[in-house]
């Protein structure tokens, strides 16, 4: 096994200076959405998507111009319809004249090549087009025509969904669900919240006139950086029973999960608790990651990874109280 080389304690102080600058510049422009905030920015240096659930009118799309602006990133936006075809995502080829004046086919980019890509009610898309940004999402990369064309780095996929509209809507497989690093839900501000938007945003969209914070290059290094934070034996071991927690057939200390749970977390849910850890572990000043940091992302990481029983959900139980039931004791067990 590789073990991953210290950094100097200097530039892990600089990483976190540089992601509090982040949050800082996002929660300014973005009122009363703190853990959104925070879980977005996580997301985004640990190399990961972000699907966001709230309401209309609650600053999702607003968040995700916001975030490009603050890491001088190149972004587009695709708002998701049922007549939205997988060419309209990923580019299709033209017929055209080139610059010599020989006609051919030209492959014309969609707005996937971007380096942050917002999916507006995503579930609006009809599954052929959701299944146009699987690869996209794990590979980063695009085949058309037999060619493979990677997309630029950094590419971060923001998509949002409406939780109350259900008429014309196409819901997310579980297999596309997985591929997201976090699962947000978007609460509604509080009253002093409602007071500070108006300040900020009643004539003028805060977005538009963020500076940026970061170089989309300074965003790769802190990336990289953030994967050279050590994990010890005994945190892994933790993530895995965090993970094993969610199995029905496996856990063997959650009562919940065999109670509740028909299908419980992926491998993948376990490599993205970690990665995102990490990011944490980075903002608190630390090379190391501790289970602290496991625990504040492990909600996000999980929610959309398990499946409940139609028993537990007639009962009105929800992913977010099943789990609570589960990480809550374990997390008391570390």
């Amino acid at each position: 096994m590789t073990v991953p080389t210290p950094v100097d304690p200097p530039s892990f102080t600089r990483a976190r200076e540089q992601l509090l600058a982040v949050r800082e510049a996002l929660d300014r422009v973005i009122v009363g959405q703190h853990e959104v905030v925070s879980g977005i920015v996580t997301a985004a240096f640990a190399g990961g998507h972000v699907l966001m659930e709230g309401l209309p009118g609650l600053g999702k799309t607003h968040l995700a111009k916001a975030l490009a602006a603050a890491l001088g990133l190149k972004w587009a936006r695709i708002q998701c319809t049922p007549d939205l075809m997988p060419a309209d995502v990923t580019g299709a080829e033209i017929y055209s004249t080139g610059r010599d004046g020989t006609p051919g086919f030209v492959f014309r980019p969609g707005p996937v090549f971007a380096q942050l890509l917002l999916v507006d009610e995503i579930n609006r898309a009809t599954p052929r087009t959701q299944a146009a940004l699987l690869e996209a999402m794990q590979e980063h990369q695009v085949t058309h025509g037999g060619t493979t064309r990677p997309l630029p780095q950094p590419f971060c996929v923001l998509a949002t969904q409406n939780p109350i509209e259900l008429e014309g809507t196409y819901p997310l497989p579980e297999a596309q669900l997985d591929r997201f690093m976090f699962k947000l839900r978007v609460p509604y501000p509080d009253p002093a919240s409602l007071g500070a938007l108006l300040d900020v945003s009643l004539d003028a969209e805060p977005a538009d006139e963020l500076a940026a914070v970061l170089h989309p290059s300074e965003v790769l290094a802190l990336t990289a950086l953030c994967r050279t934070v050590l994990v010890s034996g005994r945190c892994k071991q933790a993530a895995i029973d965090l993970v094993l927690a969610t199995q029905p057939s496996a856990s063997h200390d959650a009562g919940e999960a065999r109670r509740h749970i028909r299908y419980g977390a992926s491998p993948r849910a376990l490599q993205s608790l970690v990665r995102a850890a990490r990011v944490q572990a980075v903002m608190a000043g630390r090379a190391h990651l501790d289970v602290e940091d496991l625990a504040r992302v492990a909600l996000p990481v999980l929610r959309h990874r398990v499946l409940l029983r139609l028993e537990s959900e007639l009962e009105g139980l929800d992913a977010d109280s099943v789990l609570a039931g589960i990480i809550d004791p374990w997390r008391r067990g570390c």
